[in-house]
C-alpha cells in the first residue's frame, strides 16, 4: 500500500517522444510564429500603454534601465520555461512542469497559483477592456455607456457588459476552433505592434535630449522600484506553455517561441519608453491618466492620434484576454486529464477538437467576476501567483537535469544553474515588495485549494489507479 507521503510526491512520468498520453487528444495547428504571438499577444496588453505614468515618477528617465532590468528578471524565467516546454512538451504550463518534477502536492499547489493568474487576470483584464471602449467612443462619436451597464454594483452600476461580452466574445472564439483563435490573435498582435511602433515613430518627431538630463533623479533604488512596477507588463509570456499539446514540433517550437516573444516585447518596451520620453518632460508623467494617448495629443495638437492609440489599447487587451482565456482552459484541460478536475473539463468536441463545456464553464465564471466584481485587488493576487509559478519552473529546470540527466531537450538553458537561481532570486526580490495582505490572502487561498487536493482529488488522481498511467515515483 503506498504510503501518505508516496501519494503526495508521486510524479507523472515525462512523455518520450511518439508516446501517446492518456485521455482525449487535442489538434497539433499552431506552428512556430502562431506560439510567438501567443507570448506577445498574452504579454503586451494594458500595462505598455498606460505605465511609464506610474515608472516615470518613479525612475526619471532611467526608467528606460529598469525595463531591460524587468526584461531580464522575466528573460531569465523565460529561458527556464523554454528549456521545461522543450523537455515535457505538454498542456498545463508549470502545473505540468512541477508535475513530473516535484511531485503531485505542490503541482496542484502551482494549479491554484496558475488558477489567479489566468482566471483572475482574465476578468481583471475584461473590466479594463470595457473602460478603453468607453474612451474610444467618447472620442469617436462623443457618447459613453451609461454607467449602470459599464460598472459594478459596488462602484454604482449593475452589470459591467462590455466586459462580460468581451469573454464571450472570446469564448465563441475557442469555441469555433484553435486555429481560427489563434489566426485571430495573430492579426490582433500585428495590429496593436504597429500601433505601438506608430506612436514612437510620431513621439519621435518631438524628441528633446534636455529630458534625459537628469538621468537617475532617484538613484538605482528608483531604478530598481521602477523594475518592480515595470516587470508585470511582461507576465504572460508563459502562455505559450499552455499550448504544448497544440504545438507543432513542440520540443523545437515551444523554446524558441518562448524566446522570440521575450525579444519582441523587450524591444517594443524599450522604443515607446525612449519615444515617450523623448516627447515628454519627464515630471509631466505623474497622475497623466491617458498614458500614451495623451503624449502624441500634446505633441500633435489634435485627437486622430491618440483616438489611434486608443483603438491599439482596445485590440490589445481584446488579444490578452483571449491569450488568458485560452491559457485557463489548457490548465484544467490538462489537470482533468490527470484526475485532478472533473472529467468535464477534458471532453473535446470532435468536429472543432476543443474542450467546449471546459470552455463555456471558464467564461461564465470569470464573466460573473468581470461583471458585477470590482476586482482591483484580485488582479493584484495575480502578480503573486505568477511569481510563484515562476519560482516552481526555474526549480523545476535544476531537479530536471540532475534526475534526468539524458533526458532529450529542445533547448537548454546556458550558464548551468546560475540562470534558474537568478531567476528564483529574482523572483523573490519582487515578492518581498508586494503588500503583506496580499502575501496572506494567497497563503489563505492556496491552503483551501491544497484541501480541496487532500479531500477530493488525491483519490481520483490517475497515477491512484490501477493500470498502465498508474506509475508512481516516489521522491
Amino acid at each position: 500500500m503506498t504510503s501518505m507521503p508516496q501519494q503526495l510526491l508521486r510524479r507523472k512520468p515525462i512523455p518520450r517522444e511518439g508516446d501517446e498520453t492518456h485521455g482525449p487528444k487535442l489538434s497539433r495547428s499552431i506552428g512556430l510564429f502562431s506560439l510567438t504571438m501567443i507570448g506577445v499577444g498574452g504579454t503586451v496588453g494594458t500595462g505598455i500603454f498606460f505605465i511609464l505614468s506610474e515608472a516615470v515618477p518613479t525612475a526619471g528617465p532611467a526608467v528606460i534601465i529598469s525595463f531591460l532590468i524587468a526584461g531580464v528578471v522575466a528573460g531569465l524565467t523565460a529561458l527556464c520555461y523554454a528549456e521545461l516546454a522543450g523537455s515535457v512538451p505538454v498542456s498545463g504550463s508549470s502545473y505540468s512542469y512541477a508535475y513530473t518534477t516535484l511531485g503531485e502536492m505542490p503541482a496542484m499547489g502551482v494549479a491554484a497559483c496558475l488558477l489567479l493568474e489566468y482566471g483572475v487576470s482574465t476578468a481583471a483584464v475584461a473590466v479594463g477592456w470595457s473602460q478603453y471602449v468607453n474612451q474610444l467612443f467618447h472620442n469617436l462619436f462623443g457618447f459613453e455607456l451609461p454607467a449602470a451597464l459599464s460598472n459594478a454594483p459596488e462602484e454604482g452600476g449593475i452589470i459591467n457588459l462590455p466586459a462580460v461580452i468581451l469573454i464571450a466574445l472570446c469564448a465563441l472564439l475557442l469555441i469555433r476552433g484553435t486555429k481560427e483563435s489563434v489566426i485571430t490573435n495573430t492579426i490582433m498582435v500585428v495590429i496593436k505592434l504597429v500601433v505601438l511602433v506608430f506612436f514612437a515613430a510620431i513621439a519621435f518627431t518631438g524628441w528633446n535630449a534636455d529630458h534625459f538630463a537628469n538621468f537617475a533623479p532617484f538613484g538605482f533604488a528608483g531604478i530598481m522600484s521602477g523594475a518592480g512596477i515595470i516587470f508585470f507588463s511582461f507576465v504572460g509570456l508563459d502562455a505559450v506553455s499552455t499550448a504544448g499539446e497544440e504545438a507543432k514540433n513542440p520540443k523545437r517550437n515551444l523554446p524558441l517561441a518562448l524566446i522570440f516573444a521575450l525579444v519582441i516585447v523587450t524591444a517594443i518596451y524599450v522604443l515607446v519608453a525612449m519615444a515617450g520620453l523623448g516627447a515628454q518632460a519627464p515630471e509631466q508623467f505623474k497622475d497623466q491618466s491617458a498614458g500614451l494617448s495623451a503624449i502624441i495629443e500634446n505633441l500633435v495638437g489634435a485627437s486622430w492620434p491618440g483616438t489611434l492609440v486608443a483603438a491599439g489599447a482596445v485590440i490589445s487587451i481584446f488579444s490578452v484576454t483571449l491569450v488568458v482565456l485560452y491559457g485557463q482552459t489548457r490548465i484544467l484541460f490538462a489537470m482533468s486529464k490527470d484526475g485532478m478536475m472533473p472529467k468535464v473539463f477534458q471532453k473535446v468536441n470532435p468536429r472543432t477538437m476543443t474542450p467546449i463545456p471546459n470552455t463555456i464553464i471558464v467564461a461564465i465564471a470569470t464573466g460573473i467576476l468581470a461583471g458585477v466584481i470590482p476586482i482591483n485587488f484580485l488582479a493584484e493576487m495575480t502578480s503573486i501567483g505568477t511569481l510563484a509559478a515562476f519560482i516552481v519552473v526555474s526549480l523545476g529546470v535544476i531537479i530536471l537535469r540532475r534526475r534526468e540527466p539524458d533526458l532529450e531537450r529542445g533547448f537548454k538553458v546556458p550558464g548551468g544553474y546560475v540562470i534558474p537561481v537568478l531567476s528564483i532570486l529574482g523572483c523573490l526580490w519582487i515578492i518581498t515588495n508586494l503588500q503583506l495582505i496580499t502575501i496572506a490572502v494567497f497563503a489563505v487561498w492556496t491552503a483551501l485549494f491544497l484541501l480541496y487536493y487532500f479531500f477530493y482529488a488525491r483519490k481520483r488522481s490517475v497515477l491512484a489507479q490501477p493500470g498502465p498511467n498508474s506509475q508512481e515515483v516516489a521522491s
